[in-house]
């Protein structure tokens, strides 16, 4: 049975999206089935993978509508195996139309229920923001993944965040588990990098993943081609820290 990992942080910048194309293609990599869906209404994660997101006609909006099954929305990405579910710009529209609905929280984890079996791992990346969007992705995951970036306001919104993930606990979803927390944006050479790591691993200790995201040029260069880091520089930094980011999540997961 495939295991749903939502990727979140309400804060924008801190590695999410990179993080869920990376992951997703660093896990497809190593053979494992992987569908990737982008609950972000920028698209990021989409264009990340080479899809034209202006010509996507059924994508996360459609499933969470119920208007289609996920089978019409996914998408073959140019990384092996893994399947993309594609979001579009008309997402932002969604937080205001699932208002009024019953079970409003539960409509993505209600679409998901039928694929689940056919992939190894299902990532969802999420908005910056601790909407509807994220309750859904988070009432449907397994488990969350929170990347918190190397700088200054690193903790900064994690409380808030984290009473989130516990009142989804306590309502929607009383099996949702934290994955870790990865550290992102590392810079060895910097004092503070190396204080939010200390700090973040003292306060979170075995939450936290062993491998550290280091700040990688090639990870910025990625996604304005279209491509993971894997399919754009196997040899890169950033290409090692995400491939043992999957050796660990495939260690925790098989015990």
């Amino acid at each position: 049975m495939g295991k749903i990992i939502a990727i979140a942080n309400q804060k924008g910048g801190v590695g999410k999206t990179t993080t869920s194309v990376n992951l997703a293609a660093s896990l497809g990599v190593l053979e494992k089935k992987v569908l990737l869906i982008d609950a972000d209404p920028q698209a990021n994660a989409s264009s990340g993978l080479g899809i034209d997101v202006d010509s996507v006609e059924i994508g996360t909006y459609q499933i969470l509508e119920h208007s289609n099954i996920p089978e019409d929305a996914i998408i073959k990405s140019s990384s092996p195996n893994v399947d993309v579910i594609p979001a579009h710009i008309d997402l932002v529209a969604i937080e205001i139309e699932l208002v009024d609905k019953e079970n409003r929280e539960y409509m993505l984890k209600q679409a998901l229920e039928k694929i689940k079996d056919q992939y190894d791992y299902i990532l969802i990346d999420c908005a910056p923001s601790l909407g509807l969007l994220t309750l859904n992705a988070l009432t449907a995951a397994d488990s969350v993944i929170i990347p918190i970036q190397c700088e200054y306001f690193a903790l900064e919104g994690l409380g808030k965040l984290l009473n989130t993930i516990k009142s989804v606990q306590k309502i929607h979803n009383p099996d949702l588990d934290i994955e870790g927390l990865l550290l992102t944006m590392y810079d060895s050479r910097l004092r503070l990098s190396n204080q939010v790591v200390e700090e973040v691993q003292k306060h979170f200790n075995d939450m936290v993943f062993k491998t550290i995201i280091q700040r990688n040029v090639k990870l910025s260069e990625a996604p304005s081609f279209g491509e993971s880091i894997i399919a754009f520089d196997a040899t890169s930094k950033g290409a090692t820290n995400y491939l043992n980011l999957a050796e660990e999540v495939i260690q925790k997961n098989s015990k």
